[in-house]
């Protein structure tokens, strides 16, 4: 793997396990600088930082919650006081639950937007400054499957992943004069770790039950990760306000 983004620093968000880990990892083995963040679970974070600094690449952790202001400011802070810049942005925090729309009240609904989709406002005005002075920025904001096909039970979460869609289209337009791309990346039947500390229930959520994918398989967060290594990357910068579907064809197996 060549080392193309040797000398940038990116932030990713929610990197403690699963896709935003496999995201930090990939970036840092193509020479990014990385921040890693969590919301609280500092050895997740510390576990994520330390693979990659076995590997010979630098990391740094901070903590905080992607809907705190005063956190996403900590956040690109620690960019910038660990390595002098930042080059990209990863919104990859979220949180993933299962209610009938009947049985959701205002609080459930708010939690899931409030991180989804607020959060990545937070931390994109926290990071705006550092990524105009880059003079080659990369937002990726991490969607989802559903927030394009719908799925059941998961209204909060579909609003929340199609509003992401929708802030990647409008940042395009808002960012392209100061050299900064803004893309989506949508997984979807990808094979994560669930349970308590994660993002989402302990068992596959039930819109997968009747979802099958083209290539016989549920994707890895490793695939997941290629895809926005590309967008971050040089190769990437005539492509801007798209989203990137890794779905093992999904989309077309209905």
């Amino acid at each position: 793997m060549q080392r193309e983004l040797e000398g940038r620093v990116a932030l990713v968000t929610g990197a403690g396990r699963n896709i935003g880990a496999a995201i930090a990892r990939d970036l840092a083995a193509c020479g990014a600088a990385v921040v890693v963040n969590a919301r609280s679970n500092r050895d997740e974070a510390e576990a994520v930082a330390q693979s990659i600094r076995g590997a010979g690449g630098r990391a740094a952790v901070t903590l905080g919650d992607v809907v705190d202001q005063a956190a996403a400011a900590a956040m690109v802070r620690t960019a910038l006081e660990s390595f002098g810049r930042l080059d990209i942005l990863v919104n990859n925090a979220a949180i993933r639950r299962e209610v009938p729309f009947e049985e959701m009240d205002f609080a459930a609904w708010r939690a899931i937007l409030d991180v989804c989709l607020d959060g990545a406002f937070h931390v994109t005005k926290a990071a705006l400054a550092a990524l105009k002075a880059s003079g080659a920025g990369a937002i990726i904001n991490i969607g989802g499957l559903t927030g394009h096909t719908g799925a059941p039970h998961r209204a909060h979460v579909v609003t929340a992943k199609a509003g992401l869609a929708g802030f990647t289209r409008a940042l395009a337009h808002d960012l392209a004069a100061d050299g900064i791309t803004v893309n989506l990346v949508a997984p979807g039947m990808i094979d994560t770790t669930r349970g308590p500390g994660g993002s989402a229930t302990p068992h596959a959520p039930g819109h997968r039950a009747g979802r099958k994918t083209l290539v016989g398989r549920e994707g890895t967060s490793e695939e997941v990760a290629a895809a926005v290594r590309y967008l971050a990357g040089p190769g990437a910068r005539y492509v801007t306000g798209q989203s990137i579907h890794v779905n093992g064809g999904a989309f077309l197996a209905g």
